[in-house]
C-alpha cells in the first residue's frame, strides 16, 4: 500500500493531469436533463436548457478566482459561503465565513453546514486535512443563475443553483448531494479518476459513497437505519419519486414522466455500453454503489468505520486513473484482508458484495 507520503506527492502534482477529472461535475446527469427537454413543458424545457448553457462555461477550463487564498493551517476548517445573487460570476458576494454568525438565508446555511459535515467525515473518520489533505478553504456560492437546476464542484469551489421549484428544490437542501459534489474534490487530488467509463462510474460512485456517508454520520445513522438514498428532498412536491439514486436498490429512485425512469443497473451484466454521459458514467455508477451498499450492510454498524475506511484507502492509496470495476474491487477486497485479516468478516464481505453485483 501507498504511504501518506507518496499520496502528497501524487496530490502536488495534480496539475500535471487535470485531464484526468471532469472539468464540471454536476450532481444531475444528462440523461435527466435530456428528458426534461424532450418531454417538460415549456418552462421546464426552458430552464434545463437554461441550466445546460450555464454550465458550458465551466468545460474545458477552470474558473480562475485571484481573489482567494486557499492557504490555512493544517486541520483548520475553513468555510466561506458567497451569494451570486443569481448572476453567473463566481465566487460572488461574502455572507458567511468561519464562525460567523448564521445567516437568515437558509441556502446559506444549508451550504456552511453541509460543508462542514463533509470537511468532519474525512477530518475526524479518515485524518484527512480537508478536500486536497493540505488545508484547502471549503469555498461555495449560493443562488447561482436563474432557477439552476444543478450543483457541481468546478475543481475550486461549489456552486449551487435553486432549482425550478416544479422538478427540483433548492440544490442545498440535501446533505449528501454537498458530500457528493464536494467527495469530486478528494478524488480530484487522489486517484484522479478519469470522467469517462467505468473509471468515470466509479468517480461518480466513489462520490456517491462519501456523500451517503456524510449524510448517516450527520444523522448518526447505522446501516440498518440508513435510507441509502442520493439527493431525498431535492425533487420538488409533486414529482413520482424518493431521490435521484438509490444504493440499496438501483434503479428505483424515481419513475416521473418528466424525469424519465431511473436507468441504473444494479449489476454488472445490465452494464449500460453506450456513449451517451461519457459512456454511462452516471448510469453505470449504481454498480460499485450496490456493492459498497452490499458490503456495509454483510459488515454492519456505522458505515464509515469499517466499510467507509476500506473504500477511502482504495481512493487515496491504490486506484490510478484508468482504474475499472474489477480493479476498484481487487483494491478494497486486499485492503480490507490488510486491514482486518485474510478471510475475516470484513473481506469476505466485501468480496462477496463484488461478486454479487457480478464484478468477480
Amino acid at each position: 500500500m501507498k504511504t501518506r507520503q507518496k499520496k502528497s506527492i501524487r496530490a502536488k502534482n495534480y496539475a500535471n493531469k487535470s485531464s484526468h477529472v471532469c472539468p464540471i461535475c454536476c450532481i444531475i446527469p444528462p440523461h435527466m436533463m435530456d428528458h426534461i427537454i424532450m418531454h417538460g413543458n415549456d418552462k421546464m424545457r426552458a430552464y434545463a436548457l437554461q441550466t445546460l448553457r450555464s454550465s458550458e462555461q465551466f468545460r474545458g477550463k477552470r474558473e480562475v478566482m485571484g481573489n482567494v487564498s486557499f492557504a490555512v493551517s493544517p486541520g483548520q476548517k475553513r468555510r466561506t459561503v458567497y451569494d451570486a445573487a443569481e448572476g453567473e460570476t463566481l465566487p460572488g458576494a461574502l455572507i458567511r465565513a468561519e464562525d460567523g454568525p448564521p445567516s437568515r438565508d437558509i441556502a446559506v446555511n444549508e451550504a456552511y453546514d453541509g460543508a462542514g459535515a463533509t470537511y468532519d467525515l474525512f477530518h475526524d473518520v479518515f485524518e484527512r486535512n480537508s478536500i486536497d489533505d493540505q488545508g484547502l478553504r471549503l469555498d461555495s456560492t449560493v443562488h447561482y443563475g436563474t432557477r439552476y437546476d444543478n450543483a457541481f464542484w468546478n475543481g475550486n469551489q461549489m456552486v449551487y443553483g435553486d432549482g425550478d421549484g416544479q422538478l427540483f428544490n433548492r440544490f442545498t437542501i440535501a446533505i449528501d448531494v454537498i458530500g457528493h459534489e464536494l467527495t469530486h474534490g478528494v478524488t480530484q487530488y487522489e486517484a484522479g479518476l478519469i470522467y469517462k467509463g467505468e473509471s468515470g462510474a466509479l468517480n461518480e460512485s466513489f462520490s456517491d459513497v462519501f456523500g451517503s456517508l456524510v449524510k448517516q454520520r450527520s444523522l448518526n445513522q447505522s446501516v440498518n437505519q440508513a435510507d441509502w438514498l442520493i439527493g431525498a428532498g431535492l425533487l420538488a412536491p409533486g414529482v413520482n419519486g424518493a431521490a435521484l439514486r438509490s444504493l440499496k436498490e438501483p434503479g428505483t429512485a424515481y419513475d416521473d414522466p418528466m424525469l424519465g425512469k431511473d436507468p441504473q443497473p444494479a449489476f454488472y451484466k445490465d452494464l449500460y455500453r453506450g456513449s451517451q454521459d461519457n459512456g454511462g458514467v452516471h448510469i453505470n455508477s449504481s454498480i460499485p454503489n450496490h456493492a459498497f451498499y452490499l458490503a456495509a450492510m454483510e459488515i454492519g454498524g456505522f458505515a464509515w468505520e469499517k466499510t467507509g475506511k476500506i473504500w477511502y484507502i482504495a481512493l487515496r492509496d491504490t486506484l490510478r486513473s484508468r482504474a475499472n470495476f474489477r480493479r476498484a474491487a481487487s483494491a478494497t477486497i486486499n485492503i480490507a484482508g490488510e486491514l482486518y485479516g485474510q478471510s475475516s468478516e470484513e473481506q469476505l464481505a466485501v468480496r462477496n458484495a463484488w461478486k454479487t453485483v457480478g464484478v468477480i
